[in-house]
């Protein structure tokens, strides 16, 4: 149970502060400043509890890593239910915040960080430039962390490799969906923005796991694997 609930609480720290950002300060920071939140909450995240349970915080992380045979599917669906929850924890505590503005917020109207394409989203990219993102990107992030966390890799970088790359991933892809590469992450947000977010969050559902499963399978069959 430990190990579940460090992967609640590393999801509520990288939604509360990716989100977060983009939210109460994206007008002031940025692309590049909303990159840097999520890339370095997941960096926070990955040495505060990663001695614990790794700090998947991403439930298509934990796919890749049980389809590439480290992992056992009871815990995979242990840190699926600590994800889950603690994106939605995040969200949460992410609107109580924000409803404190002066002059009112509508989560309705302004957002909650949640993904999204299509007409009146970011840039308005189509839903098959949505696919193709999030896919490809999520498949980098994973072959990144099963990379750099096989027994050959440098001790004690993982997290900041990982974290690098998130950064990137975010600086490149935020105006095509907003950056899922993680259901927890998306849910969360979609559920309390309610209305096209949550009709859309199946694809940030879906996509992101069939490649995490893609990228577990790489390194199982060897293809990355070291030898």
């Amino acid at each position: 149970m430990k190990k579940y609930f460090a992967e609640l609480v590393g999801t509520f720290i990288l939604v509360l502060f990716g989100c977060g950002t983009a939210v109460v300060a994206g007008d002031k920071v940025g692309i590049i400043g909303i990159a840097f939140a999520f890339g370095f909450a997941l960096i926070a995240a990955a040495y505060g509890i990663g001695p614990i349970s790794g700090c998947h915080i991403n439930p298509a992380v934990s796919l890749g890593v049980w389809s590439a045979g480290r992992m056992k599917i009871k815990d995979m669906l242990g840190y699926w239910v600590g994800q889950f929850i603690g994106g939605i924890l995040g969200a949460w505590v992410l609107s109580v915040l924000i409803s404190g503005v002066g002059g009112g917020y509508s989560i309705g109207a302004s957002g909650l960080g949640q993904n999204g394409w299509g007409a009146g989203y970011q840039g308005e990219y189509n839903m098959l430039s949505a696919i193709v993102f999030e896919f490809v990107a999520t498949l980098i992030f994973v072959i990144v962390i099963l990379g750099s966390t096989q027994k050959s890799a440098p001790a004690g970088f993982a997290g900041l490799a990982i974290g690098i790359t998130l950064v990137a991933i975010h600086i490149f892809g935020i105006h095509v969906t907003g950056v899922s590469v993680n259901p927890a992450r998306s849910l969360g947000p979609a559920l309390f923005v309610g209305g096209k977010a949550l009709a859309q969050v199946w694809l940030f559902l879906l996509v992101p796991s069939i490649a995490g499963l893609a990228a577990g399978l790489l390194f199982r069959t060897r293809a990355l694997e070291a030898d």
